[in-house]
């Protein structure tokens, strides 16, 4: 069973409301999370929930992966930070394994944990975040007390905490892709809903993300103004920043990749975007790999992603870089040095 849910495409089957042989169980076991869902949320109705001494924040959103929380997260934390809030990130860190109750991933100033201990997603917010301390727990109460008494904070931005009802907010902010916000509109596993779709009732606004695609804000908007009337909703957009060669000392624009051969590879929600985004850029992607999202990688594996550059003829090899920060670097330089000395070795 364990290898069958592992070789499932789990984004086709959560854009698609195709029936295939899988279906029936899929349902079934949807049913069944919806009862432990609503039976959760029943018993908060009873229970007091736990407030930190400051405005908080929750960055999130109702379906599984894929809808650009961290950039959001990174912007909003260092929007905070500029305006004079002491500021700190609570992450639940996914994939992490570390088993204290609360890990300091970064004290604002260096960073205290890698991506194998803290989750990649928390590594990477340590990374762009300077002035921001970013603490893990599963106990985001804990982890922003720890925030407060620590580095005085009153500002604390709760990470993928929109089904963290535990925890007070002063303002919920939740991210759905413009072009398919509710997936196939089934929940786990037979869709990507993390709760039923009534429970946005609990966000104070929406922001549709990757609206400059092919349509879909519109019509999200106008969803969503229908069933949450009242509650403003924002648009925003991926766009690209910079190319980061590593072992190069200046970074790139976006148009550098214009007319360019590329091998590109990426392990996230959706990789097919990086390939449309790099595409997107003028690119012409030549070989191109997608990987599970929070996927590890292995030497072995990343040296097949060079061996793959290199037969394409490709002029360099592309990640995003929440995958560069989930690779060995030292093995992957180990690797394109020792193609350097038998051959041009590009980037």
């Amino acid at each position: 069973m364990k290898n069958l849910v592992e070789s499932m495409d789990w984004s086709k089957i959560h854009a698609s409301d195709r029936f295939t042989p899988v279906t029936p169980l899929l349902a079934v076991c949807s049913l069944l999370y919806s009862a432990g869902v609503r039976l959760y949320h029943l018993a908060w109705r009873f229970r007091t929930r736990q407030a930190l001494p400051g405005f908080t924040v929750s960055v999130g959103n109702l379906t599984v992966g894929g809808t650009g929380k961290t950039p959001a997260t990174c912007l909003l934390a260092k929007w905070a930070r500029d305006e004079g809030f002491e500021v700190a990130v609570l992450s639940r860190g996914y994939g992490g394994s570390h088993e204290n109750n609360v890990l300091e991933v970064s004290d604002g100033d260096g960073i205290r944990a890698g991506p194998d201990e803290a989750g990649d997603e928390p590594y990477l917010m340590a990374r762009r975040l300077k002035g921001v301390p970013v603490i893990v727990s599963r106990n985001r109460y804990d982890a922003g007390m720890l925030a407060h008494e620590k580095y005085g904070t009153n500002c604390f931005i709760l990470d993928d905490g929109f089904q963290h009802i535990a925890l007070e907010r002063d303002l919920d902010l939740v991210l759905m892709d413009a072009a398919r916000p509710l997936g196939n509109g089934f929940l786990l596993p037979r869709g990507p809903l993390r709760e039923p779709e009534g429970y946005l009732k609990r966000a104070h606004a929406f922001v549709l993300t990757r609206c400059s695609g092919e349509g879909g804000a519109a019509e999200a908007e106008a969803m969503l103004g229908r069933e949450f009337p009242g509650k403003p909703v924002f648009r925003s957009d991926h766009v690209p920043g910079k190319i980061i060669f590593p072992n190069r000392d200046n970074d790139e624009e976006p148009g550098f990749l214009q007319g360019k051969r590329v091998a590109a590879f990426a392990g996230i929600a959706r990789p097919e975007v990086f390939q449309e985004t790099l595409e997107g850029l003028g690119a012409e992607v030549v070989y191109f790999k997608g990987f599970k999202d929070h996927h590890f990688f292995t030497n072995s594996e990343l040296k097949d992603l060079v061996t793959r550059k290199e037969s394409s003829k490709a002029d360099c090899l592309l990640t995003t870089e929440k995958d560069w920060v989930l690779s060995d670097r030292d093995a992957f330089f180990g690797l394109v040095k020792a193609r350097m000395e038998v051959g041009k070795g590009n980037r």
